[in-house]
């Protein structure tokens, strides 16, 4: 039984079954098998002035781990940040923290998510009053469709050669500080209908499991052409009072 604590076991062995995909988002989960590596990938250029990162991660699901893409999308408020959620091993099992939205970043177990996830913090970006600055040094950004950039090559941390998605043995070490756990007790959101959505694109097609695509999913990331993502997240920004009201309308997208 020792093998089981190990990243590449086949998934037919998992002791947890979790019916419900979406799960992933705001539930705590418990696995027994470890979750495989992150796998490298490109960043998509921001599509508008007011869009977030959200970093690729894996999910669990009917079939064992699944690819969920990384995407932009608009935070729930203006000033919230993304804090992902992240793996940890304790006790035997491999227990999964959901992400959250918030005014300050906090603890996400010293994953390196890249593009500004780094393992701690978040560096790709800042809020200054109710509009969203890019870091063009860390985030794909188009400076002739957005304008609110700025460049600080200081904070970049380059990649590692395996990336483990999991903190505890045989993964990341790193612990919280006591700032990141009071950041983690604020007050947050949970993830938003178009991230449990995505969440359960992903879970729904079994390419994206690793036991068919062996740590290399065919979708890393939400780009235009992933119209079975963007079907449900046509959004418009529009000013109101100098600040940035989002409205999100589902529709349909021609194939």
């Amino acid at each position: 039984m020792k093998n089981i604590t190990k990243l590449f076991i086949p998934m037919l062995l998992s002791f947890t079954y979790v019916s419900n995909i979406n799960a992933q988002v705001s539930v705590r989960v418990s696995i027994r098998i470890a979750p495989p590596v992150i796998p490298v990938y490109q960043q998509p250029v921001c599509p508008t002035e007011g869009y977030l990162w959200i970093p690729g991660y894996w999910g669990y699901g009917t079939y064992g781990y699944y690819w969920i893409p990384g995407y932009w999308t608009t935070p729930p408020k203006i000033g919230y940040l993304w804090t992902p959620g992240y793996w940890t091993f304790v006790e035997g099992f491999y227990k999964w923290t959901p992400g959250y939205w918030g005014v300050h970043v906090g603890y996400y177990g010293g994953i390196n998510y890249g593009f500004g996830y780094y393992g701690t913090g978040f560096v790709g970006g800042i809020w200054k009053g109710s509009v969203f600055c890019y870091n063009t040094a860390v985030v794909h950004v188009n400076t002739v469709v957005v304008h609110n950039t700025y460049i600080n090559k200081t904070v970049v941390v380059h990649t590692p050669a395996t990336c483990y998605s999991y903190n505890g043995i045989g993964g990341v070490t790193r612990q919280a500080t006591h700032t990141e756990t009071i950041y983690s007790n604020e007050a947050h959101i949970h993830a938003t209908s178009v991230q449990t959505h995505y969440v359960s694109v992903a879970g729904s097609n079994k390419t994206q499991y690793y036991s068919n695509n062996h740590g290399v999913p065919p979708t890393t990331v939400v780009t235009n052409d992933n119209t079975e993502y963007k079907s449900y997240n046509k959004t418009s920004v529009r000013k109101i009072n100098n600040g940035v009201h989002v409205e999100r309308t589902r529709v349909r997208v021609r194939k």
